[in-house]
């Protein structure tokens, strides 16, 4: 399968010309960069979370190989959908599905299956790849689209994933794609996004797992976020740092019904 784009035009530029413009504008060139092991970046239109990805992806060196995990907002396919095989047809060129990490993904557990349906609407993947595509035109991607899953579910999966990169033997960045608090007053979201984000700091998966959950913190990306650190730590993670933290009053100016951006680096 070769997926083409879903939300070119609306989310980001489709024209590759302003898309490349696009992204320099919000990708800091004299940020400091640090190997890691996992990121979280917002997927909203780029307008409104864009500078906080550009700001994460500058923060970290990125390796050809990317895993890039996503919630799932359409509920179409598989509960963890990997697209194990074809490529992506993106405004700045094609990809290649790592068609080795995948398989060796799905040689491993029966919770993640080979799946294309949930990729071909969702944007919490997509919008991460251009920003990606900036710093590294030559890279693979190992896509997956996650829908509600147990905290078991989530570890066994960041377990897997863990062990994979492991076997893989060379330097692969995890993405794990989410927004924070939607839709609540700026002190709400900044309140319950700061609980969240202490325990990413923490590197208490099951912490952030609950919080998220017991709190009612609409977080889309938990589990995706919620496998990368279980995975991150079993690869070594010692640190989680937040790079920047805003929310879409920030664009829109309004601050009574916004959505949280929190971009942060695992290494």
């Amino acid at each position: 399968m070769k997926r083409e784009p879903a939300v070119a035009h609306q989310f980001y530029p489709g024209d590759p010309a302003t898309l490349r413009s696009t992204l320099e504008r919000l990708i800091p060139s004299t940020a400091t960069k640090q190997k890691a092991l996992a990121v979280v970046s917002p997927h909203a239109g780029y307008i409104y979370s864009g500078s906080v990805a550009g700001e994460t992806f500058a923060a970290v060196e990125i390796p050809k190989d990317i895993v890039l995990l996503g919630p799932n907002h359409h509920g179409y396919g598989a509960p963890v959908s990997l697209m194990h095989t074809g490529s992506w047809n993106m405004p700045l060129g094609e990809i290649q599905i790592n068609t080795v990490l995948a398989q060796t993904l799905l040689a491993q557990t029966d919770l993640i299956e080979p799946d294309t349906l949930a990729h071909r609407f969702e944007h919490s993947l997509e919008v991460q790849v251009p920003f990606l595509q900036y710093f590294r035109p030559d890279m693979t991607l190992t896509p997956m689209v996650i829908s509600h899953l147990s905290f078991k579910a989530c570890q066994e999966v960041g377990e897997t994933l863990a062990e994979a990169i492991r076997k893989y033997n060379k330097p692969v960045l995890i993405v794990a794609s989410s927004d924070m608090t939607h839709y609540e007053s700026r002190e709400s979201a900044t309140a319950k996004d700061s609980l969240a984000i202490h325990r990413l700091e923490a590197l208490d998966p099951e912490g952030l797992y609950n919080t998220v959950l017991g709190k009612g913190i609409t977080m889309c990306g938990i589990m995706p976020t919620t496998i990368a650190l279980v995975a991150a730590l079993r690869l070594g993670a010692t640190q989680a740092r937040l790079i920047r933290y805003t929310d879409s009053g920030e664009a829109s100016g309004d601050t009574n019904q916004v959505v949280g951006y929190a971009g942060m680096v695992i290494s």
